[in-house]
């Protein structure tokens, strides 16, 4: 069986010792090859446009403005990278300004070695992420501003229901596909009719909406 390729990972701060230990961090995981580094938005922008990256590994406190500005523009020029916030901020409203840029994962700088290089793995492979210290307080200010949601909800059919379930729990299309016994491409006609109906643009908004009526989705 042949091994997957490395992640090519781009790493964005402005705080070259940071970047420096990521990347002494990340040279000891096979899964994940660094492909270059940049400093601030317009390096960022510039980067993931030579390097190519499958991940951004993105700060948000940058000199020349914020990651949501990189974020944005990176997805606009490659809307096949995954961006994954990495900072020191414990705020809920960065979280949802992060989602609303086009962010994929949100984890806080106290993160651990192994559970960044998981967390990593993780938006590489399709998943949305959270870092577990601000959750709930996320959620809570998520189900704050939805509308009513069982309401929204019942305009779904048990079919397009049970694949924003799968979504909520955190699967990407292929696994939903394979529990299913779907075609990924039917997968994907599925989430953009949940997504219209919803009246959502993103994963983790439809996945919010499913959590404020049936709790929040196993970990």
């Amino acid at each position: 069986m042949t091994a997957s390729p490395p992640i090519r990972l781009l790493l964005v701060d402005d705080s070259e010792v940071v970047r420096i230990g990521l990347r002494t961090l990340l040279s000891g995981a096979p899964t994940i090859t660094v492909v270059g580094e940049a400093g601030d938005v317009a390096g960022a922008v510039d980067a993931a446009r030579r390097h190519q990256p499958d991940v951004v590994l993105l700060d948000i406190r940058l000199p020349d403005g914020t990651g949501f500005d990189a974020c944005r523009k990176i997805i606009a020029q490659r809307p096949d990278t995954r961006v994954l916030v990495l900072t020191s901020v414990a705020d809920e409203q960065m979280v949802d300004d992060a989602i609303r840029a086009g962010a994929h994962g949100y984890l806080l700088k106290e993160v651990n070695g192994s559970a960044l290089i998981q967390g990593i793995q993780d938006v590489a492979a399709g998943r949305s992420i959270l870092d577990p210290a601000i959750t709930a307080r996320v959620m809570a200010l998520v189900r704050s501003n939805v509308p009513a949601t069982r309401d929204v909800l019942d305009s779904l059919s048990p079919q397009e229901r049970r694949v924003l379930a799968l979504i909520a729990e955190g699967r990407t299309n292929k696994e939903v596909a394979m529990e299913m016994n779907l075609a990924e491409k039917t997968v994907k006609n599925y989430l953009s009719t949940v997504f219209e109906k919803l009246h959502v643009t993103r994963r983790s908004q439809a996945a919010a909406l499913y959590a404020r009526e049936h709790g929040e989705p196993r970990k």
